[in-house]
């Protein structure tokens, strides 16, 4: 396919920090996606919370399955615009690699941990996890991704943090945020087919755990609209028999719905703004985008699902159980950093003294790393309490 003058082409990539030679059959993107679905973080994801813990149930969502619905669907729409699928894949399914277990609550409670050493932020432990973390290649540590790739992976980003990556890699990922400019269409195409993505698969994860129910996802606009088209087109759905049909067509009538949105809204905006490249992309307003009238409808979704199932009692009972997890191996970890595995024990030390900032950091990146289970069974070994089933 004939990429859009826009659109991040390979020949133009801003590169790799250490330079490699090209391969013979992929192209430098491809090979992004290739590593990031090669690393250990990745596997990681599959028992990762996404909003269910991985205990909760065998059917419900997790960190690896969304990012595999958010590169199906980031995908998509990447060819209808002409731009990069793979690169576009390749940031979809990096994305959240640097979550932490138990989802938010997780990640909200290693913040806390960490106020006094700079906080976390998931989208920065993402880049730090390509960048860093993981260890496979004898001559550089992480991944090498190209500038494009890690460029989409840091969506969100301080301005502390900002600064602190301009010293480190001056004109590098971190600019954008500090000149206030726009990333790649690829990276930006992620970011709201990462939105498209959770608001479907929550709905459908909430209805089967039986946190939320039909009757009031009928006051959701966005779902009650297809859910009228659904019965109308194939009546038979509404029996009891068939409830899980209706859910998967209903759900798919949304994601449709929103895709081409997205493609026509975004059409659109490129034909007005007419970029040339992918610079004119960066000093323009973000282009890829829903209509007005679609991102209202998104945004009812959201508060619907934060009011009736990311703050239910049941949810909040166990994401409160998880922030205490993460809290006491944190205690446990700074108090004893030889309980820590050898590799991690050895950066946090600055010249022969331990540096406290350095351990905080290398706990935040041990347990970040960690998987629901492990995590759950690291705080038993730890603590003697079992707080997650």
């Amino acid at each position: 396919m004939l990429l859009a003058p826009y659109a991040c082409t390979t020949d133009q990539s801003r590169g790799r920090r250490i330079p490699e030679p090209d391969a013979p059959t992929r192209t430098p993107y491809q090979r992004d996606r290739d590593r990031i679905v090669h690393s250990t973080a990745f596997r990681r994801l599959v028992y990762k919370t996404q909003v269910f813990l991985n205990h909760e149930g065998d059917l419900f969502r997790t960190r690896l399955t969304h990012s595999l619905e958010v590169a199906q669907l980031g995908r998509s729409i990447a060819r209808s615009l002409r731009l990069d699928e793979d690169l576009v894949e390749a940031i979809a399914l990096a994305h959240d690699l640097g979550h932490t277990p138990f989802g938010h609550a997780g990640q909200d409670a290693l913040n806390d941990c960490m106020q006094a050493f700079g906080g976390f932020e998931h989208n920065l432990q993402s880049l730090r996890v390509v960048d860093q973390l993981e260890e496979r290649y004898p001559h550089y540590d992480g991944l090498n991704l190209t500038f494009e790739t890690r460029e989409g992976i840091l969506k969100h980003c301080s301005e502390t943090h900002a600064r602190e990556l301009e010293v480190q890699e001056p004109g590098g990922v971190g600019r954008r945020f500090l000149d206030h400019a726009r990333p790649s269409l690829e990276a930006q195409l992620c970011n709201l087919a990462d939105e498209i993505a959770y608001n479907a698969h929550d709905v459908d994860d909430g209805l089967r755990s039986g946190l939320i129910t039909w009757e009031q996802l009928q006051a959701v606009p966005l779902f009650s609209r297809f859910l009228n088209i659904a019965v109308a087109e194939f009546p038979e759905l509404a029996r009891p028999q068939n409830q899980r049909r209706w859910i998967y067509d209903v759900i798919r009538r949304m994601l449709s719905a929103q895709v081409y949105d997205v493609i026509e809204t975004s059409s659109a905006a490129i034909v007005v703004a007419t970029p040339q490249c992918v610079d004119d992309v960066r000093r323009t307003a973000p282009l890829i985008r829903f209509s007005d009238s679609m991102r209202h409808d998104s945004s009812v979704l959201k508060r619907f699902l934060f009011q009736n199932l990311y703050r239910h009692p049941q949810v909040i009972q166990t994401t409160g159980q998880a922030k205490q997890v993460i809290a006491d191996l944190f205690k446990a970890y700074m108090g004893v950093p030889s309980e820590l595995p050898a590799a991690f024990t050895a950066r946090t030390f600055n010249g022969l003294t331990v540096d406290t900032t350095k351990l905080a950091r290398v706990v935040a990146d041990y347990i970040a790393g960690m998987t629901d289970r492990f995590a759950s069974r690291e705080h038993e070994r730890l603590t003697g309490q079992r707080l997650l089933a």
